[in-house]
């Protein structure tokens, strides 16, 4: 006779922030930390979407604006426009990576059966840039795959400027 045996109900917990309006969230384990807008320096050459670096403690970290990423309109930046700190998977090596956010709002609780696959249509998004669905009280949250937002070739570029950001700084210090 064969043994049922109860499936644990799996938990994770969600960083939910805001762009045009909309409620999205990522992994609390993919985020470093989160920090108030700061000057960004452009780096030429880049995408549109990646603003640029910053000096997060000495090492240089590149920064997109989600919002251009997902053909949203570009919006001013306010008081609560903030900077998520996320590590990025890609080719077995992760990144650093700053993502702009109109505003960061908390960490929630869900359990993955209360997770529903991405909407077909009706998203402004790709859909491939979503893990799945959330509901929080009575909205609904995207999820997003921050592994899936940006493509090889686009985080080959952020690490080559990483790179090269780095090599500059200790030139500099050597000097």
């Amino acid at each position: 006779m064969a043994e049922k045996k109860d499936k644990a109900i799996v938990a994770n917990q969600y960083l939910t922030f805001t762009l045009a309006k909309e409620l999205y969230a990522i992994d609390i384990a993919n985020v470093w930390e989160i920090l108030d807008y700061t000057t960004v320096t452009r780096v030429p050459r880049t995408p549109e979407f990646l603003l640029g670096i910053i000096n997060l403690r000495g090492r240089a970290v590149p920064v997109a604006d989600l919002r251009l990423k997902f053909g949203l309109p570009k919006t001013e930046r306010t008081v609560n426009t903030c900077i998520i700190i996320t590590e990025v998977q890609f080719a077995g090596e992760s990144t650093i990576m700053g993502v702009l956010a109109d505003s960061v709002q908390e960490v929630f609780e869900i359990d993955e059966k209360n997770i529903e696959p991405p909407p077909r249509i009706g998203t402004k998004i790709n859909i491939e840039f979503i893990q799945g669905m959330g509901k929080q009280d009575d909205r609904f949250i995207i999820i997003l795959d921050v592994n899936k937002v940006f493509s090889f070739e686009e985080l080959a570029i952020v690490q080559d400027v990483e790179l090269k950001e780095d090599e500059n700084t200790a030139e500099s210090s050597q000097d």
